[in-house]
């Protein structure tokens, strides 16, 4: 797993590098920086389009300088530095940086509270004014932001968007830069993997700076970042000799005679995603749809009033709730699921519509169990949250007072676990923004429940393959949209690729 780290562990992680290397700081700000134009480099090669560097006069703004200095040696030939004195403060890196730049043709103006903004004819501008540190509103650099995010140019950020916070709550109508990349450093900060972060970063890349991974482990940040290497872990190759017991039993309880599609993605998601049987509990009028969609799969049904009568000791892994509905049959079944059974569950769509509206049903929850909700059905389960930062601290919160795992869906989907930590995923795309994905992941978490997987590897494995399997099917084929039917048949071939 990668640490997302706080700004306060950034600035550990720094110490302890120039420390422990050793390294001066000055050097590790030229070696971050040398980290920076290589990328920039690669992705903005036409060195005739004028660029101009925003500094501030902290370390942020060394960075700027030392960027501008070896974009100059890299041949760019438009170079300008704008420096902004709005106090006498300068740091000690900055202050070696700028008499570095003067030894070189790079010009450099600078702005002063008060002075009229200069005309800006450059077409990237890279912004290099406030670092990670920032933990209050812009002040005085607040009309200079507005200003740059007025220009229409290419913004470029230094590790961190001016005015943008790299953890606590983003306010959709803070001061900040609004960048089409960020170009980071060692790590993604923690508020650029949440949905606040939209309307100031349309993307970010990370680039490593050598800070000592061991070190950057022992900090124990509560916030980990999901990688293909955790999950190659994870998974598990089918072995010689095994049959359809070895990988359990499945049980879905979905779909109504008109939701019949969510019982069916799920169904399918548990299918290809490798149980050796899958159930579907469904109402008696969707057989017909299950069996021709996929004969593979076997079903208990559902009639009018009465309650199926479900030998609950033959699952392996139980789920609950896609396209169910929340009449008293619903209800019925739910609580006779808590009640009689006490491996973890998964919850899903209208089961943890359910659990919002019937609270005695917490009484019975097995420990372990996964629930999978969007920010509104979190929001029904645990109260109105003004935020996605809230929102984490409550599923950190809740995960560990009842000992169960939550999903939290995003671009960057979220599991708070009952250990306190916070886990970030690292596949999926817009293309697979549409209705049914949801119920395709609850298939998959199921499945490697009845497999044996832990809830945690369930959790970690299952949205990872989930969004990987919309990745290759988006992203070679340049797809605007992946159906979660097409994804569910995906997923065998992604997990043989992951099990390579």
């Amino acid at each position: 797993m990668l640490p997302l780290l706080t700004s306060s562990q950034i600035r550990e992680a720094d110490a302890y590098t120039i420390a422990n290397e050793p390294i001066a700081s000055i050097d590790l700000m030229e070696r971050a920086s040398k980290a920076f134009v290589g990328w920039f480099l690669n992705h903005f090669p036409d060195k005739t389009k004028a660029i101009s560097i925003y500094c501030g006069t902290g370390n942020n703004g060394g960075d700027g300088l030392a960027i501008a200095r070896m974009l100059a040696e890299h041949q760019y030939k438009y170079i300008n530095v704008k420096i902004t004195r709005f106090s006498a403060k300068a740091t000690d890196d900055f202050n070696t940086n700028l008499q570095r730049l003067q030894q070189t043709p790079v010009t450099y103006t600078e702005i002063k509270s008060g002075d009229t903004l200069p005309n800006e004819n450059a077409l990237i501008i890279i912004d290099a004014l406030l670092g990670s540190g920032l933990n209050k509103p812009l002040d005085n650099y607040k009309q200079l932001v507005d200003y740059i995010n007025n220009l229409q140019k290419t913004l470029v950020s230094v590790d961190v968007p001016t005015g943008f916070f790299t953890e606590g709550e983003i306010y959709p109508d803070a001061t900040a830069i609004k960048a089409d990349l960020v170009i980071t450093f060692q790590q993604a900060k923690i508020n650029f993997l949440l949905p606040g972060s939209a309307p100031f970063i349309d993307c970010w890349e990370a680039v490593n700076i050598g800070h000592d991974e061991t070190y950057l482990q022992s900090l124990n940040s509560p916030y980990q970042f999901v990688e293909r290497k955790d999950i190659r872990k994870i998974l598990k190759p089918r072995k010689g000799f095994s049959n359809k017991g070895t990988y359990g039993h499945a049980l879905i309880i979905a779909g109504e005679a008109k939701t019949m599609g969510a019982a069916l993605l799920s169904s399918a998601g548990s299918a290809y995603s490798g149980t050796g049987l899958t159930t579907a509990c469904i109402p008696e009028s969707g057989l017909i749809a299950l069996n021709s969609y996929l004969p593979e799969l076997m079903a208990i049904t559902r009639s009018g009033d009465s309650l199926p009568q479900i030998d609950w000791d033959k699952f392996s892994a139980v789920a609950i709730g896609p396209g169910l509905g929340k009449d008293e049959i619903a209800l019925e079944l739910m609580a006779d699921l808590l009640t009689n059974y006490n491996k973890p569950v998964v919850i899903d769509a209208d089961g943890l519509n359910l659990l919002s509206a019937h609270r005695e049903l917490w009484t019975n929850l097995p420990k372990g169990s996964i629930l999978t909700p969007h920010m509104k059905e979190f929001d029904r389960l645990f109260g109105e949250h003004k935020g996605w930062w809230s929102r984490l601290q409550t599923a950190k919160e809740k995960a560990t007072e009842l000992g169960i795992y939550i999903i939290l869906k995003n671009d960057y989907t979220i599991t708070a676990t009952p250990e306190g930590k916070l886990y970030f995923n690292s596949t999926g795309n817009p293309a697979m923004a549409t209705g049914g994905m949801g119920d395709v992941l609850t298939g998959i978490l199921v499945s490697l429940l009845a497999q044996k997987y832990t809830p945690l590897e369930a959790c970690l494995a299952g949205i990872y393959i989930h969004g990987k399997a919309g990745d290759e099917l988006a992203v070679p084929n340049r797809l605007n949209v992946v159906l979660p039917g097409k994804l569910a048949a995906q997923l065998p071939a992604t997990m043989a690729k992951l099990m390579a």
